[in-house]
């Protein structure tokens, strides 16, 4: 097979033990078992040119929520691949409570405690929106930094770290036209300006001037909010920030991808320059191995 024929716009992100690589129209899973073989699978994908997934803006939420999806998925396979033993492996219901916990814990500590840190400091979101979602979204920020730095301590997540790695050097191979070896590969740098980690930060930095909007638009929409209860009118802008998600998500794609399109343009590179600071802790130098692994996901997501 030819390593470019026609070029085939790739995602993906590390799974346990191996690596998920996103083509349009379908998706390849590729781990490394606890025999030292390598396995993969490819599931083709439904509606691969969906209208929805083209619009500007709302294509965010789509792709946010098409991710996460797959990414489940790829994550139970591989955490199945990856036991040793039959009684180890994880059903699908077992990995998505596993997930959906996972999910609500970090609206807790990463949503949640931030805002009411914020205003147990003295900060109120009626009266001064911006500033208390400034000192909101600094806080939610150095939670997440700093949970990203502490797990990276860990040997399963350190593991998981290079082959993130591994994805990208893959990806930046094929997208500049090298052929897919593991010396070429290993020559590339483990940063990428459309990389998940770089998303997310983009959405905890968005999320301070979207939400800075919510406090004016209810009492505007609802002249008698000012009147409900302090624990009511609490909840009703917590709720309201979580229905806002889809805007931060659509606005922070938008500014990925335009960053992304734009590298030489110094404005959109100080877009993306935070992202790939933050991959200097979720992404590591891969083995040989592990490259090998990143490429064999490449070329069966590309095959036709």
């Amino acid at each position: 097979m030819k390593d470019r024929e026609k070029h085939i716009p790739i995602g993906g992100q590390a799974v346990i033990e191996g690596v998920m690589i996103l083509a349009p129209t379908k998706y390849a899973i590729t781990v490394r078992k606890p025999d030292k073989s390598v396995k993969t699978k490819v599931t083709k994908l439904r509606s691969p040119h969906s209208r929805l997934k083209k619009l500007p803006f709302v294509r965010g939420s789509v792709n946010l929520v098409r991710m996460l999806s797959i990414g489940m998925k790829a994550l139970t396979w591989s955490a199945n691949q990856a036991a040793a033993k039959k009684d180890e492996k994880l059903s699908a219901k077992e990995m998505t409570g596993t997930i959906l916990f996972s999910i609500l814990l970090a609206i807790g500590i990463f949503v949640a405690l931030p805002y009411v840190l914020t205003h147990w400091i003295g900060f109120r979101e009626e009266s001064k929106p911006f500033l208390f979602n400034l000192i909101d979204g600094i806080i939610r920020i150095a939670f997440f930094v700093a949970y990203i730095w502490a797990i990276s301590f860990m040997k399963d997540i350190r593991r998981m770290f290079q082959y993130h790695g591994a994805e990208h050097m893959a990806i930046h191979c094929y997208e500049h036209k090298r052929k897919l070896t593991a010396k070429n590969v290993a020559k590339f740098t483990t940063l990428h300006p459309r990389c998940g980690t770089a998303f997310i930060l983009l959405v905890l930095l968005v999320s301070i001037l979207v939400f800075s909007v919510i406090p004016s638009l209810v009492i505007s929409l609802f002249p008698g909010f000012t009147s409900l209860g302090f624990w009511t009118r609490k909840l009703v802008l917590f709720v309201a920030r979580l229905l806002f998600i889809p805007v931060v998500a659509g606005v922070s794609y938008e500014l990925l991808k335009a960053s992304d399109r734009h590298k030489g343009n110094v404005l959109w590179r100080m877009v993306s320059a935070p992202g790939l600071w933050l991959q200097k802790i979720t992404t590591q130098k891969p083995s040989k191995d592990q490259i090998e692994v990143a490429i064999a996901s490449v070329r069966a997501a590309l095959r036709k």
